[in-house]
């Protein structure tokens, strides 16, 4: 199984990794966008597992609720962390998506990172510093890819 789960509260870089992957050849599936999250903010069960399906090393990037249940189908659940300062400063500035620009989202960010930010650290099999350049988080995920693919 060559699939990776990267997870983190908003700011902490997900996107911004994705892309770097994708950029080198891997295929990447970032759930906030394209319909994979549902109107209560889970995943589409089905249309996960479809994807999940595949034995072709992926990288799907999100943070949900019901994401405890795919966990199996994952060789590595990455959670990519910044302190909650670094996480407002970054949402404020993107322009690339308007979650995070308003104080409401802000307090929102603030109070996931102190209920749900522990969760996810409990069950991430990898934690990587997401104040630490793009490349080397890039470098570290295609390990687990190369990694899992040779097991």
């Amino acid at each position: 199984m060559t699939h990776v789960l990267l997870t983190g509260m908003s700011g902490a870089g997900k996107t911004t990794l994705l892309l770097e992957l994708a950029r080198r050849g891997h295929h990447v599936v970032d759930t906030d966008y394209d319909g994979w999250v549902l109107p209560d903010g889970t995943w589409d069960e089905a249309r996960m597992s479809a994807l999940l399906a595949s034995d072709h090393p992926l990288v799907v990037s999100g943070t949900v609720e019901n994401q405890g249940l795919f966990y199996h189908r994952f060789a590595a659940v990455v959670l990519l962390s910044a302190p909650v300062d670094v996480l407002i400063e970054r949402v404020s500035a993107r322009t690339n998506n308007p979650y995070g620009s308003s104080t409401a989202d802000q307090s929102l960010i603030r109070q996931q990172v102190l209920d749900v930010e522990p969760l996810l650290r409990s069950s991430a099999t990898l934690e990587l510093n997401g104040r630490r350049p793009v490349s080397e988080l890039a470098d570290e995920v295609e390990s687990l890819l190369t990694a899992s693919s040779q097991t």
